[in-house]
C-alpha cells in the first residue's frame, strides 16, 4: 500500500498554542512565558515527529442511498459521504500519523512537568494537523495537473459522518498496521492518538462545498478555524 514520508513539518509556536486549544494572540498578550514554553517544546518535539501518510486510491462504482460502492468492493457510507463524494470518479483514502515517539515523550514529561508536557503534546497536535494539510494539498495539486477537481477532505466525526460509522469504514480499506496505527472500539480512538483519517474525492464534476471547518462538530470553539482549509 502506498506510503508517503517526504514531508517537512515546519511548525510555529502559534500552531503549538492552538494545538493546546489556546488563542495565540491572547496568550502572547497575557502569558509570554507560555510562548517561550511552546518554543522550547518545538525544539524538543520536532525531531520526534515521524510523519507518514498511508493512502489508497480507489475507483468509484456507484452511489446508492448514501452508500458509495468502490470498484474493489470497498464501501464508504453516510450523509457527508453522499454530499461530497457523489460525483467523484475516484477517492483517496488517507491515514496520517506522526508516530508514537512524541506522544510517549509528552506523557513522560507530563509526569514531572505538566505545563511542558502539555506544550509537547501541542506540538503533536500541530504536527499531525500540518501533515494532513500538506497531504491534501499534494493530492489536490495532482488532481489539478490532470485537469480534475478535488473535494474538501472529509473525516469521521464530522457532521453527517459519525466516528463510529466512518472510522471502521476507512480502516477496512487501509492496512493501518503498516504504519503502526490501531483502532480501539467502542470509542474508535486511534493509537497513536496523533493520527487522522481523511477521504477526498477526485473527478471532473466534483464540487467544492465550503471548508472542513463548516462540517466540524467543534467549529464554534476550535482555535484552528482561522487557518484551516
Amino acid at each position: 500500500m502506498p506510503l508517503l514520508t517526504d514531508f517537512d513539518l515546519t511548525l510555529t509556536a502559534d500552531q503549538v498554542l492552538r494545538g493546546q486549544g489556546a488563542d495565540p494572540e491572547k496568550v502572547r498578550a497575557r502569558s509570554p512565558k507560555l510562548v517561550e514554553t511552546a518554543e522550547k517544546a518545538l525544539r524538543i518535539g520536532v525531531p520526534l515527529l515521524d510523519p507518514q501518510v498511508l493512502y489508497q486510491e480507489m475507483r468509484v462504482e456507484a452511489l446508492r442511498h448514501q452508500r458509495l460502492n468502490l470498484v474493489d468492493g470497498g464501501v464508504l457510507q453516510g450523509e457527508l459521504v453522499a454530499q461530497h463524494l457523489a460525483a467523484a470518479d475516484t477517492v483517496v483514502v488517507m491515514l496520517c500519523t506522526i508516530g508514537e515517539r512524541l506522544e510517549q515523550a509528552a506523557a513522560e514529561l507530563s509526569s514531572t512537568n505538566i505545563i511542558d508536557g502539555l506544550a509537547l503534546d501541542g506540538v503533536g497536535s500541530a504536527g499531525v494537523e500540518a501533515l494532513a494539510n500538506l497531504a491534501c494539498r499534494r493530492f489536490e495539486m495532482r488532481a489539478a495537473e490532470a485537469g480534475l477537481q478535488a473535494t474538501i477532505p472529509i473525516s469521521p466525526g464530522m457532521v453527517g459522518w459519525p466516528i463510529e460509522e466512518g472510522q471502521p469504514q476507512i480502516f477496512a480499506l487501509l492496512d493501518a498496521q503498516q504504519v503502526g496505527v490501531s483502532l480501539s472500539p467502542p470509542t474508535y480512538m486511534m493509537r497513536p492518538r496523533k493520527s487522522l483519517t481523511m477521504v477526498i474525492g477526485v473527478g471532473a464534476d466534483v464540487r467544492v462545498e465550503g471548508s472542513t471547518c463548516d462540517y466540524c462538530t467543534m467549529r464554534e470553539t476550535c482555535q484552528y478555524r482561522t487557518g484551516a482549509g
